[in-house]
């Protein structure tokens, strides 16, 4: 596929704007519809249905009517994996309409979209499908005239609230163990990054899953705020900004004491010492771990902690790496960084940007780029900071830009990597293994990487945070806890 085709594909591409409830298609009741539009170039994409209050009542009722019938619920797990199974077939199928709707409403590069997140998304569903049939309960030790059971039931109703900047995966990282174990889901996806989640759950009804299963209400703030202030939604589960987080989490202890789920912020440090093993891979590592997606990734290595006696060198190579980095057209195959989400998020980057200039030393980047186009595009961006607390350092701007921080000895970088409030990810870049242990164990993140950065099958480990990162965790069987509740059972034997 080139330029030229994908541009051709999307101009062809039908995009369904209206909302899916109880396994239909709909419009909001009172027709509400706001414009969605593609940072690319600005074109506007699809009129989408502005679900409110009504319509996030009916995908919840929908959603509890479906539940309580067992008509999913009851399914025998093997049941419910064939369905999922299917469901994850069909994502692989329509592969590359999903991961051109994901492009064009985001902006991130299509080489992205089809290599990584769509068939990340696939291949979550299948994990999960696979994994439900297999998760037991417990024969707990008790008396020998009881018998004492404890089991896993799905939790109910789960809304589940996603951002902008994985749609689809982070979707299907909510919805897959949901799904698995028994629930109903309303999915409400970001305004701006909408088109995803609508075509997603249409194939999930196709693969077989039952009507009022699996709910779509796109809207803004209000329509999340509605699902996280439902007294019939069990369970919220929410990747966004902890701003957000707190008010979901306070919407939810003044309703019905819902269980809420926060996966949030990062502001992630990589430590690079001075017997770092390969400068030259650490360096295109650093580059991507903070413009990968833009730096639009709560898990965006966007601190680099780096000892004395290497920075001048390493810092040149970082640079270097930093200029395969700059933004092209995200329908172009070759393009690694596209555009950021809107032009109030590069208002926001931009802001940060200028306000470094007065308080640190810009080594490249800083501008906006490929002016004309219509489209929402920043320059990779690093700088050098005199000291760690300023802006740069300590907030996260959520954009490509890198703040470097020298540091002279290991107890240092550990202090300043752990001095933030987040606590999401980390890496450590050391030839000695010991050290690189000792230090990743002294590091208060969620993940850590040694001479690596988000290097794994994600699916075999649990994601979340610290501190003010979140609670709970995606991936991984631990995600299983998040949507089922416990239950004791004794028996007395005769």
């Amino acid at each position: 596929m080139t330029r030229e085709s994908w541009s051709t594909q999307a101009a062809q591409l039908c995009i369904e704007g209206r909302a899916f409830i109880d396994g239909k298609l709909s419009d909001a009741h009172d027709s509400a519809t706001f414009a969605c539009t593609s940072p690319i170039d600005g074109r506007m994409l699809a009129q989408v249905a502005r679900c409110g209050e009504e319509e996030v009542n009916q995908a919840v009722r929908a959603a509890r009517r479906c539940f309580e019938s067992g008509v999913w619920r009851d399914l025998e797990p093997r049941a419910r994996k064939s369905v999922l199974l299917r469901w994850a077939e069909l994502v692989v199928q329509q592969a590359d309409e999903i991961a051109l709707l994901e492009t064009l409403d985001t902006g991130k590069p299509i080489a992205d979209t089809t290599n990584v997140d769509i068939p990340s998304a696939a291949y979550c569903i299948s994990w999960f499908a696979e994994a439900i049939d297999k998760v037991g309960g417990e024969v707990a030790p008790t008396s020998t005239h009881l018998l004492g059971l404890v089991t896993r039931e799905p939790v109910g109703v789960v809304a589940a609230v996603v951002p902008w900047n994985f749609p689809a995966l982070i979707a299907i990282w909510k919805c897959a163990p949901a799904l698995a174990c028994g629930n109903s889901v309303v999915l409400k996806p970001s305004e701006k990054s909408p088109l995803s989640a609508i075509r997603l759950a249409q194939l999930a009804i196709e693969a077989g899953l039952p009507p009022g299963a699996l709910n779509v209400v796109p809207g803004f703030g209000d329509t999340g705020q509605a699902l996280a202030t439902h007294m019939d939604v069990d369970c919220i589960a929410f990747t966004g900004s902890t701003a957000v987080g707190r008010k979901i989490a306070r919407y939810a202890a003044e309703s019905n004491l819902k269980r809420a789920w926060l996966e949030l912020g990062g502001k992630s440090p990589q430590i690079v010492l001075p017997d770092c093993p390969d400068l030259d891979r650490a360096a295109r590592t650093v580059a991507h771990a903070v413009f990968y997606n833009t730096g639009q990734m709560c898990t965006a290595g966007s601190r680099l902690l780096v000892h004395r006696d290497i920075k001048g060198e390493f810092v040149e190579r970082v640079l270097a790496a930093a200029q395969g980095y700059a933004p092209g057209n995200p329908l172009s195959p070759d393009t690694r960084m596209g555009s950021l989400i809107d032009a109030s998020q590069v208002d926001r980057v931009l802001s940060y940007i200028q306000q470094g200039r007065d308080e640190a030393t810009l080594l490249t980047g800083g501008l906006r780029a490929l002016n004309g186009s219509g489209g929402q595009y920043i320059e990779p961006t690093v700088f050098d900071c005199p000291r760690a607390d300023i802006a740069l350092v300590n907030e996260e701007i959520f954009g490509p830009v890198l703040s470097v921080v020298t540091f002279d000895s290991l107890d240092e970088a550990v202090a300043l990597a752990n001095d933030t409030v987040y606590g999401l990810a980390a890496s450590v870049w050391s030839a000695d293994l010991s050290t690189a242990h000792e230090t990743a164990r002294r590091l208060r993140a969620g993940t850590v990487w040694v001479n690596c950065y988000e290097e794994t099958d994600n699916m075999n480990f649990p994601f979340g945070g610290f501190k003010e990162s979140g609670n709970g965790r995606d991936n991984s069987l631990h995600a299983l806890e998040k949507y089922t509740e416990l239950k004791s059972t004794i028996v007395k034997l005769r």
